[in-house]
Order: structure tokens, then sequence, then C-alpha cells
């Protein structure tokens, strides 16, 4: 599903597949968009969701290159099944956990740090994220380690446990206190893998720790709104391009 809601841009935009150098293995495929338009833009990483690179997250990017950022969607299953995009089934979900299980936070870290260089060396001096679920875990975990400007973090799960490998050793959300740029966190209130408990504990960390924050949560709505929602996801994005044209303030 490729689906178009929320808002768009004044730039006509142009795509392409890169591969990004890793340094200890083969390069990392990624999608980039970009408007087609004298620059320097700003760039804004795309943390894809569990089925990979596929046709709702380069439209997450064309959807920012209209609005004049220079989007990056690395392949963070390039170690291990890379080019997937799984189907959005029960088989896809099966084999998505499966490679999620063989991520680590070491791997990703030096994926995300791989991926920021690219941003740099075509021109964007301010790097911001916007993740999605798996993608948005990602991000906030970027946000940890990284100097990015802003980060939008779209119902990210399994921040607060050990569940999945790159919260590990410990739970990414107890490394909370080392995020440094603005974080706008996005999530439904029925969302099954972001639940409310969880929900409160997130927002917990956040004002616990002093981080400049905003979460947002959307009464009655659950998982993946970006997709399946068009007022939510209206809301979320007019939300998300208010935060990344701040950071360039």
């Amino acid at each position: 599903m490729n689906t178009n809601f929320g808002m768009t841009g004044p730039y006509a935009i142009g795509t392409e597949q890169v591969d990004i150098p890793v340094g200890d293995g083969p390069p990392m495929g990624a999608y980039i968009a970009r408007p087609r338009a004298p620059g320097p833009f700003p760039g804004v990483l795309v943390g894809m969701e569990l089925f990979g690179v596929d046709a709702d997250v380069r439209d997450v990017c064309d959807r920012l290159a209209g609005l004049g950022f220079v989007a990056l969607a690395p392949d963070f299953h390039h170690r291990t099944a890379p080019g997937s995009e799984l189907p959005r089934d029960p088989a896809g979900r099966e084999r998505g956990f499966e490679l999620l299980g063989l991520m680590t936070r070491a791997t990703v870290l030096s994926d995300v740090g791989a991926a920021i260089g690219h941003l740099h060396a075509v021109g964007s001096a301010r790097v911001s994220m916007v993740g999605l679920s798996l993608g948005g875990h990602i991000a906030y975990l970027a946000a940890t380690e990284f100097d990015l400007a802003a980060v939008a973090v779209f119902y990210g799960g399994w921040l607060p446990t050990t569940d999945i490998p790159i919260s590990r050793p410990e739970p990414t959300l107890s490394l909370t206190p080392k995020i440094t740029g603005r974080l706008l966190f996005l999530v439904g209130e029925r969302d099954h893998v972001v639940p409310p408990a969880q929900q409160r504990e997130i927002t917990d960390a956040l004002r616990e720790a002093g981080i400049q924050h905003e979460m947002v949560v959307y009464p009655g709505i659950g998982h993946r709104f970006l997709h399946t929602d068009p007022a939510t996801a209206a809301d979320a994005w007019h939300r998300v391009h208010a935060l990344l044209t701040s950071a360039e303030d």
C-alpha cells in the first residue's frame, strides 16, 4: 500500500538508490529523495519499519523531499538480507522478526553513523531523523548517540524492555538522558506495540531527563496510523514539519 495522506510540499523531487560504505563489510543500500532545486537542504534520516525500505517508507522520503529536505532511508537489513521488501502479511511479519533478531545495537549505530556521514557529504549540514515503528526505536536510540537536530518517533516499540537485541544490554529508554536534540513522540492511544503503560514510561523518562520533547497520544487510534488513518496522519505530518523546520532555526 502506498498512500498519500497528509502534507505535500512545493518542491519537485528526484530519487535514487545509493550504496553507502559502512566500513566493516559490503556497502549499505539506501533510498534517497531530494528537492530538484539549488540547495543545500537539511537532511533527514528515515528509519524503516520491520518490512524494509518498501513503498510506504519511500513515500515518507518523497514527502519530506517535497517539503525541502534531503531524505535518506537506509536498509537496516543490509547485513543479513539486503534489499528486503517483505509483504505485510503473517509470513512477512515472521521473517521481519527473524531479521530484527539478527540486528545488534552496535551494528545499527554504525549504520546510522554511516548514513549521517552520507547526508553531510551531499551537503546537509544539519541532520534530523524520522522513524517508523522499528525505525522509531532506532531513531530514539540514535538520538542518544548522535548530534541530531530533531527526532520524530512514530510509535517506536520495545523502548522500555530488552525484548529485542538493539535494546540490550540496557533498555534503550534508560539512555534517554543522553538525548541532546528535540524529540517528538507520536503514538495512538490503542497501540498494541506501545501500550498505554509504556507510553507513560516514555513520557516520564523524557520529563525526568529534562529533554525538550512533545508526547502526542491520539485518542482511539492504533498502530501504524501514518499510512492507515488520513486525519491522524495529516496532523502528524504538520507536527513533524514544524519540528524539522524549527530544528533549522
